[in-house]
C-alpha cells in the first residue's frame, strides 16, 4: 500500500466528514469532465469518479440515487471497529451466531479466537460475512445493536442518504446508500492505515489462537492484476447487483471509483480507467 495516499487521522477525536478537503475544480479537470461522454460504455446504474486527494467529482451517473450497496456496507463495519477498538492484538471469541451466516464466509467456528486485526483482514480482504457478524457482536453484543451504532455514525458523518439494517450487506429494504455517500465513506475509511492496508492486500493468512490457519484472497479481481488498481472492495447480492469500490492510479493522479448496480463491474472499471487515460484527466 505504499503507493496509496493515506490522509492523517487522530482516532480519539472521531472526526466527521467535514475534516475531508474539497478542492476547487482545476481548469484541466473541469474541462475533462465535459469530455468524458462515455455513458454507453457502462452497465452500472450508479457511478461516481472522484479525485482521491481532493474529493472533486470528475464523473457521475445517478450518484445521489439510493440503491442497495451489498458488502460495501463492510466499510462502515470496519470504521466502527477501528475507531472503538484500536488494539488489533485483542482476542475475539467467535459467537454461535456465525453458524447462521451464509454467502461469503471464511468458515469461522464458534468458540475459536482470532485477533481484531485478523478479523478485519477477513472482513476487508475476503469480505467474510462471518467476520462481520463476529465483529458486530464483539462491539455491541448483537448485530441488532451494532446496526444502531452504524446508523448513528452514518448520521454523524453526514451520510444523509445511507441506511443500514445489518453489518454484512445483505439485502434489506432498510439497507441502502448512494454512490456519492459510499465515495465519502470510503475516503473517510482510507484515513485509517489499518483499513487502507487491508483494502490493498491481495492475499493473507490468519491464524486462530490455537493455530488453525485460514487463507484469505481479495475478492476484487483486478486488484494488482491491473497495476492501476491498488485497493478496493466488492459487493454482490441479488438486489444490489455487482458493486465495486476501487482506488486507481492513472498518470500521476489517484482516483476513487464507486459502481453500484453493475452487470459487468470489471469491464465498467476498465472502461473508466481507459476513459481517464484517453481524455487526459491527469
Amino acid at each position: 500500500m505504499g503507493m496509496l495516499p493515506v490522509l492523517g487521522l487522530s482516532v480519539p477525536d472521531l472526526p466527521t466528514l467535514s475534516g475531508l478537503s474539497i478542492a476547487a475544480p482545476s481548469p484541466l479537470l473541469a474541462r475533462s469532465v465535459g469530455e468524458m461522454k462515455i455513458d454507453k460504455r457502462f452497465s452500472a446504474s450508479g457511478i461516481i469518479v472522484t479525485d482521491f486527494d481532493s474529493g472533486q467529482v470528475l464523473y457521475e451517473r445517478s450518484a445521489t440515487q439510493r440503491r442497495p450497496l451489498a458488502s460495501l456496507t463492510k466499510l462502515m463495519t470496519a470504521v466502527l471497529i477501528i475507531e472503538q477498538h484500536p488494539d488489533l492484538t485483542a482476542w475475539v471469541t467467535i459467537p454461535p451466531s456465525v453458524e447462521e451466516m451464509n454467502g461469503n464466509t471464511v468458515s469461522l467456528k464458534p468458540g475459536q479466537e482470532f485477533t481484531v486485526g485478523d478479523l478485519l483482514s477477513a472482513l476487508l480482504i475476503s469480505s467474510a460475512n462471518d467476520a462481520a457478524e463476529t465483529l458486530a457482536v464483539f462491539h455491541s453484543g448483537s448485530a441488532k445493536e451494532f446496526v444502531i451504532a452504524m446508523n448513528r455514525r452514518a448520521a454523524e458523518l453526514g451520510l444523509k442518504n445511507t441506511s443500514f439494517a445489518n453489518p454484512v450487506g445483505l439485502d434489506d429494504t432498510d439497507q441502502w446508500s448512494t454512490p456519492k455517500d459510499v465515495s465519502w465513506l470510503a475516503r473517510y475509511a482510507f484515513r485509517f492505515p489499518v483499513i487502507a492496508d487491508r483494502l490493498g492486500t491481495s492475499t493473507k493468512i490468519i491464524r486462530s489462537r490455537t493455530g488453525e490457519a485460514i487463507g484469505l484472497s481479495h475478492t476484487h479481481a483486478l486488484l494488482h492484476a491491473d497495476p492501476r488498481v491498488v485497493a478496493g472492495k466488492t459487493g454482490t447480492t441479488d438486489g444490489a447487483g455487482q458493486c465495486l469500490m476501487s482506488v486507481v492510479h492513472e498518470g500521476d493522479r489517484t482516483y476513487l471509483v464507486v459502481l453500484l448496480g453493475s452487470l459487468q463491474r470489471y469491464k465498467d472499471l476498465t472502461n473508466i480507467l481507459d476513459a481517464l487515460s484517453e481524455h487526459s484527466v491527469l
